[in-house]
């Protein structure tokens, strides 16, 4: 590792302001500053990065799998590193890798590589989603309804137990199987539990929200609807400035005018950052798979049962942006936003996650002024590049 890099050359987005004429420093790993092109110290390598755009590195934080690696089929740290290998080809730079309902032994597993992906410091990896079982039936999408139970005290143990040892854990759970006070001891110990996969009302939701639930996974799927006199889940995220909310823009899990709407819709400081929910074919050629012994289809950008119930989506993080960017007109600054800074915050790691300020992690993407990918960078160093 080269102790200081300097990038020139590129218009650098820094996650809040566009610099010109300038050049991000990089030191041991981490941004040293965005300094004027000509007041950059001599020393160590330049890369010319001249015509490109360098925006913060995106942040994933439901990632099933890639590579052809799928977590649930496979939970091993071999899965992990392909994982989070495939998705730093666009653009992806910090992930959890995803864990839907499965057994026990299943999830213990999976906790087991996160514990041995975390020691290993492999790049890109975040922590831990766990999405289940502690889901409602009713709002069960494609998770495995034998699969899904009750949180119980072992559950509990396990998952406090995870949360310690992986220091970032995410968990979705329905309020139908999790109570409140199994949320605030979650909560306490630094797990972002999220709401998903639940069919409560706006009240219930609420609640939730105040015991210390602080993000709703994948935004109007699998959750209660917004209605004129039952708000449901997506009324409760929305209306809650506490809660953040992952969404999947890739045109078939939610409407482009539903998008919209809830983007203007949101109250804040929370806000909807974006999640590919990708699963093993990202970046193959797969045109099927198999999760928890059921057979998922790839056809014509969508994953899904033999019923045609959607099974994780068919997208990556770049694709994300492009399609916020070109679909629903927002500004790249903020489609950027929506992949990096957004759910540092929701995941608290905003310090050094997300944007490029002094101090913060050199984690960063360069792209051509189309949005194509050129490389990808994670502490300061190469792990991706186009062609």
């Amino acid at each position: 590792m080269t102790a200081k890099k300097t990038i020139s050359g590129a218009r650098i987005f820094d996650g809040i302001d566009w610099h010109d004429g300038a050049a991000l420093v990089i030191e041991a790993g981490h941004v040293k500053a965005i300094a004027p092109a000509g007041s950059v110290p001599a020393g160590g390598e330049t890369i010319d990065a001249r015509g490109l755009l360098l925006v913060p590195g995106f942040i994933d934080l439901q990632v099933n799998g890639g590579g052809g690696a799928l977590l649930n089929e496979k939970p091993s740290l071999e899965s992990i590193r392909q994982i989070c290998a495939a998705h730093a080809q666009f653009g992806t730079t910090a992930l959890l890798p995803t864990l839907i309902t499965d057994t026990r032994a299943v999830r213990t597993a999976a906790i087991a590589a996160g514990i041995e992906a975390k020691a290993a410091a492999v790049p890109g990896f975040l922590g831990l989603h766990l999405e289940g079982p502690h889901l409602s039936v009713a709002r069960k999408g494609a998770h495995d309804p034998a699969l899904i139970r009750p949180m119980g005290d072992d559950d509990l143990a396990e998952i406090l137990a995870c949360a310690k040892a992986l220091s970032r854990l995410m968990l979705t759970v329905a309020p139908e199987n999790a109570t409140k006070e199994q949320v605030r001891a979650l909560a306490d110990a630094g797990v972002v539990v999220s709401l998903g996969h639940t069919d409560v009302d706006y009240d219930t939701a609420c609640a939730y929200a105040k015991a210390g639930a602080r993000t709703v996974t994948h935004l109007f799927n699998a959750m209660s609807g917004l209605g004129h006199r039952e708000p449901g889940v997506v009324g409760a995220a929305l209306s809650t400035g506490t809660l953040h909310a992952g969404m999947i823009a890739d045109g078939f899990h939610v409407h482009p005018a539903s998008m919209g709407i809830a983007l203007r819709g949101k109250k804040g400081p929370g806000q909807i950052f974006l999640v590919t929910d990708a699963m093993s074919p990202i970046g193959t050629d797969q045109t099927s798979f198999f999760l928890n012994g059921r057979e998922i289809l790839r056809q014509g950008g969508r994953l899904t049962l033999a019923d045609g119930t959607l099974a994780g989506a068919d997208i990556d993080m770049l694709s994300s942006v492009r399609f916020v960017h070109q679909k629903l007109g927002l500004p790249i600054e903020e489609a950027v936003r929506m992949a990096s800074a957004y759910p540092a915050d929701a995941m608290g790691i905003a310090s050094h996650k997300g944007r490029l300020l002094p101090g913060t992690d050199a984690d960063f993407v360069l792209l051509t002024p189309e949005l194509a990918m050129k490389s990808t960078w994670i502490g300061g160093e190469k792990v991706a590049a186009a062609g």
